[in-house]
């Protein structure tokens, strides 16, 4: 987990960087920097945050565009803990005072930032929003209408039958409604479900109100299997699955 040494000394335009570009949570050209916040990263300021390994800067062609890398996204949820530059001013103290108070309010949630700004499929730039995965209704060939066998009647078919699956292991190991159950758990749980359709339904669940999956803040406590088991959602790896009230 990113402590308060962990980030870096940053210029006023450098923060309102990676601010803008998590609050956005998708790549953002130097275009639309401008017209959402009135500012462009460029030259020593993009530099600094490339070397850093804090954005991903695509070069390719103008104008160029921008986006947090996972270490950008660790350091922009711990802005607030390092001293706001004085060259920012009240501006930038206002602003960390914000990000602090954001940071509070989602913890108590238990939602994660990449979760709480994620694009809605409407509103998503296609270039980095990460793709829902659907599962395929099933196509019926002279093969597949034939009686079904024993393997092919206990794979689901649909989102909706995979998302049972999952609330069903989720009663199985939870100790009460709305208690965190590593995803590790659940994937053993459901270890004959095809791996692509039960991250997908997971990422649907997310929209549900009594749905909260999130990342486990403390990195270091994490094992290889728990980092296994993880779902990409929101640019963020997420370990923890809670059904039921907050």
């Amino acid at each position: 987990m990113t402590s308060p040494a962990d980030v870096p000394h940053l210029t006023p335009n450098q923060i309102n960087a990676l601010v803008v570009l998590m609050v956005e949570a998708r790549r953002l050209t130097n275009v639309e920097l401008k017209e959402l916040a009135g500012f462009t990263l460029t030259g020593k300021d993009n530099t600094k945050l490339v070397d850093l390994g804090l954005v991903d800067t695509d070069r390719t062609h103008r104008p160029f565009a921008h986006e947090l890398t996972e270490q950008g996204w660790r350091v922009a949820r711990q802005l607030h803990t390092a001293a706001p530059p004085k060259q920012g001013g009240s501006t930038t103290r206002s602003l960390f005072v914000v990000l602090s108070n954001l940071h509070r309010s989602l913890d108590r949630l238990r939602v994660s930032h990449g979760d709480f700004f994620k694009q809605t499929a409407v509103t998503a730039a296609p270039a980095t929003s990460e793709p829902r995965q659907e599962v395929p209704a099933p196509t019926v060939t002279a093969t597949t209408a034939a009686p079904a066998t024993a393997a092919t009647a206990a794979a689901p078919v649909s989102a909706a039958e995979v998302e049972a699956l999952v609330r069903s292991a989720y009663r199985e190991l939870a100790t009460a409604p709305g208690a965190w159950v590593g995803l590790a758990d659940v994937r053993d749980r459901l270890a004959d479900t095809d791996r692509a359709a039960l991250d997908a339904a997971l990422r649907a669940m997310v929209g549900r109100d009594d749905v909260r999956i999130i990342p486990v803040a403390n990195t270091k406590s994490l094992t290889a299997r728990d980092r296994a088991a993880a779902v990409r959602i929101g640019n963020e790896d997420n370990h923890a699955l809670a059904i039921g009230p907050a």
